[in-house]
């Protein structure tokens, strides 16, 4: 049994920050060394995260054994531990993660953007992603009411009102106008 520490006092290495459970309700992820900090989840993300389950829920990825998970630790790289708001691993990288040290990483990730969070590092996570092998990755801006819906760091679709994000080349039946993600909250 692997105990978890939450103690304030921070990691200094991966395997400490993996077993660390921080008391103050932030979100913290691992890079190279760095801990870096998020600010905690507003309820509007909230809202936001539960819609995209529940339609997620109607998928065939769903009923193949798929699964969106909400701050999953994704390993991008030996020294980069990530926690995107959604990730999307299908059935088979779960089946096969248990027969495998190798950590699964997701085809499609989700994440809310705050106006707290800095440009500089959601880039900085959106090249990482994509290095990793990840194929989509949405950007939602709720204050803005905009989702950027990339395939690459080159190929991103803006979309806003009645335009429909889509999870296409990953999953096809995984798609939801911007007005429809936004009236769960708004």
């Amino acid at each position: 049994m692997i105990l978890r520490s939450t103690s304030s006092v921070l990691p200094s290495s991966l395997d400490e920050f993996v077993h660390w459970e921080p008391v103050d309700g932030y979100k913290y992820e691992w890079n190279d060394g760095k801990i870096i900090r998020f600010g905690k989840l507003k309820k509007k993300h909230l809202f936001i995260i539960r819609g995209l389950q529940q339609l997620f829920f109607r998928t065939t990825a769903f009923s193949k054994g798929g699964a969106l998970i909400m701050e999953q630790d994704v390993m991008l790289s030996g020294i980069q531990m990530r926690r995107p708001d959604l990730a999307f691993f299908n059935g088979q990288q779960i089946d096969a993660s248990t027969a495998s040290d190798e950590e699964p990483i997701p085809e499609f990730l989700i994440e809310v953007i705050s106006p707290t969070d800095d440009a500089e590092k959601v880039e900085e996570k959106l090249v990482e992603y994509f290095d990793s092998n990840v194929r989509v990755v949405w950007h939602i801006y709720p204050d803005n009411e905009v989702v950027y819906v990339y395939t690459s760091r080159k190929q991103v679709k803006i979309c806003t009102d009645l335009d429909l994000c889509s999870a296409f080349p990953v999953m096809d039946d995984f798609e939801i106008a911007v007005k429809d993600l936004l009236s769960t909250y708004f």
